[in-house]
C-alpha cells in the first residue's frame, strides 16, 4: 500500500502535475522548471523529490545540473498507470497547454542564465 500512498501524495498538488506534464515532453533541466512554475527553487526541489520519491520520475546529474524526466518502460505497472492516467487527463487543461508554450520559450534559454538566479 505504500508506493500507492506515495503516488497519491505526489499527485496532489497543482505545481506536481504541471511538473509531470512539462516532463511528457522530455527531460529538463531544475533550472527550467524553476522557471516554468515560477516557484521558489527550494520549494520546486521538494516537489520534485516527491515525485521521485513516488517513482514517478527519475533523475540525473550533469555537472552542475540536475536533470529530470518522466519514469520508463521499467517503472513499476502502477507508476506507468497513473502517468498515463494523468496524461490522458490533463493535456487538454488550459493551465498545461500554457505551460507548453512558456516551456518551448524557457527551452531556448541557456542553462547557466537560468540557473543564475539561485547559484550558492
Amino acid at each position: 500500500m505504500l508506493p500507492f500512498l506515495s503516488i497519491t501524495k505526489a499527485l496532489s498538488d497543482e505545481s506536481r502535475l504541471r511538473a509531470l506534464m512539462a516532463l511528457r515532453h522530455g527531460e529538463l533541466c531544475l533550472c527550467q522548471l524553476i522557471d516554468l512554475l515560477a516557484l521558489a527553487p527550494s520549494t520546486v526541489s521538494k516537489h520534485l523529490n516527491i515525485v521521485h520519491h513516488a517513482g514517478l520520475v527519475q533523475r540525473r546529474k550533469s555537472g552542475r545540473w540536475l536533470f529530470y524526466r518522466l519514469a520508463g518502460r521499467n517503472a513499476p505497472p502502477e507508476v506507468r498507470q497513473a502517468l498515463k492516467w494523468v496524461v490522458n487527463s490533463l493535456e487538454d487543461d488550459a493551465a498545461i497547454i500554457a505551460d507548453l508554450k512558456q516551456l518551448r520559450i524557457i527551452r531556448k534559454k541557456d542553462l547557466k542564465t537560468l540557473s543564475a538566479c539561485y547559484k550558492t
